[in-house]
């Protein structure tokens, strides 16, 4: 923006800010009970100074008078800010807010609020999030200096690193006897934050998890740009309900894949086991939206409550994974005679639930060749265990997908036997790898 451009009114501030700037991090600074200088003057003061106050280049910044005592001033990166190039933009105000003060050119009071300009919400809803935001960290600031107001974890959701990481899912072809990797289940991790949990604790009770979740859900799939196989991605059907109730939401979410490299079919969403309310819309609405693109969607930890066979149910034929806990199968004869003609009917069950319509099951957490072999004795072919794969970074997966193919039966037999256990307690074991490197399978 030019030092003398004038004053935004809302809608074009909105455009300007918020529109032009969608997949980067916002930053909206509120200013407020300005003394010692009148509002123009301090207008412009800004805008000869923005630079050096934020000793930033790389910056697009614009201002919209929100009443007579509150400037908001909008600021966005040209490009895109990375690792330790990310600015402190918190701290940097701050300083200007005290260097004012010492050298009396004028005192004013200051509230920072920062953003994921994501590619689903409204233009409406960010600039509601980041005035709210703005106007709380400006009451705290009152009190106390918190300039780094969720600053951690608007940093790995800003940043533009593809900071993802996912469980490779295996299948078994019983004509073949070998086992291939087809997809996985993209995670949290591989940066700033190791899991889903670590991420969270650092998120303030206040803020909605709704949009967070979506948030970490567009990240996720940046992050999987051009990745092959069937992608999954945990989502809460409650964020599904409230978030993309307006079909335009789905055909942005769509857009983003598509620009991506990702294909519909290759989307699936994982619905977790939480309780969820349907007020004005249902889920079967909303899942009907994305399965109309082509997404489908998986049972997580099916029958291990009772609310997965709730969303069975009801979308029928949307549904084409169920997974399975471990609890559903792990019982021998020989331990527990009940439990486990238990997991045999439950196992019967399940199969029954994917031939209607056309289904895969997959077994996560196999932790033995003796449980992996009962699997395939019932046609269970599709798994997602440490036996096989841990969790690897989004783009080893990427590079070594095609690599991960037609292991032989054999070979994982001797390969499990032999270091299951220590597979089994490390998060990123790799069977492919072993075997390659034991000279077993073909190198690629």
């Amino acid at each position: 923006m030019n030092s003398q451009e004038p004053l935004l009114d809302l809608d074009t501030f909105e455009e300007r800010f918020i529109d032009a700037n969608r997949g980067k991090p916002l930053f909206l600074i509120r200013y407020q009970n300005i003394q010692g200088m009148e509002m123009e003057q301090f207008l412009t003061y800004l805008r000869n100074e923005v630079h050096s106050i934020l000793n930033l280049t790389d910056v697009e910044f614009c201002f919209h008078m929100l009443d007579a005592d509150t400037l908001l001033m909008g600021i966005s990166p040209y490009s895109s800010w990375r690792g330790r190039d990310f600015p402190n933009i918190d701290s940097a105000v701050g300083r200007f807010h005290d260097e004012c003060a010492n050298n009396r050119v004028c005192l004013f009071d200051f509230g920072v609020a920062r953003t994921q300009c994501n590619y689903i919400s409204d233009s409406e809803e960010i600039l509601q999030e980041l005035l709210q935001a703005s106007e709380k960290n400006l009451k705290d600031n009152l009190t106390r200096w918190s300039w780094t107001y969720f600053n951690r974890a608007n940093t790995y959701i800003a940043g533009a690193a593809n900071e993802a990481m996912i469980q490779p899912t295996i299948s078994y072809d019983p004509h073949r006897r070998t086992f291939t990797v087809k997809g996985g289940e993209v995670f949290v991790g591989g940066g700033v934050y190791q899991n889903y949990r670590d991420l969270i604790q650092d998120i303030p009770s206040d803020q909605d998890l709704n949009r967070i979740e979506l948030l970490i859900l567009e990240k996720l799939i940046v992050a999987c740009e051009n990745a092959p196989g069937l992608l999954k991605f945990n989502i809460s059907p409650q964020s599904l309900i409230d978030t993309f109730s307006q079909p335009e939401k789905v055909q942005r979410l769509q857009k983003l894949w598509d620009t991506m490299g990702l294909h519909s079919k290759n989307i699936r969403f994982e619905l977790v086991e939480k309780p969820y309310e349907e007020h004005r819309f249902s889920l079967k609405d909303v899942c009907e939206e994305f399965w109309k693109c082509g997404v489908s969607f998986a049972a997580d930890d099916f029958g291990v409550k009772s609310q997965s066979h709730q969303v069975v149910l009801e979308l029928g034929i949307m549904i084409k994974e169920f997974k399975l806990d471990p609890i559903s199968f792990r019982f021998k004869a020989n331990e527990d005679q009940i439990k486990f003609l238990d997991n045999l009917a439950f196992i019967d069950y399940c199969k029954r639930l994917a031939d209607n319509r056309e289904a895969m099951i997959t077994a996560e957490a196999v932790e033995d060749f003796d449980t992996l072999q009962f699997l395939m004795e019932h046609q269970i072919y599709q798994y997602q265990s440490n036996i096989f794969c841990g969790k690897m970074p989004i783009d080893q997966y990427k590079a070594e997908f095609s690599s991960m193919s037609e292991l032989p039966e054999s070979v994982v037999k001797e390969i499990v036997d032999e270091r299951g256990s220590e597979m089994w307690n490390d998060h990123s074991s790799n069977i492919f790898e072993l075997a390659r490197n034991r000279g077993q399978m073909p190198r690629n």
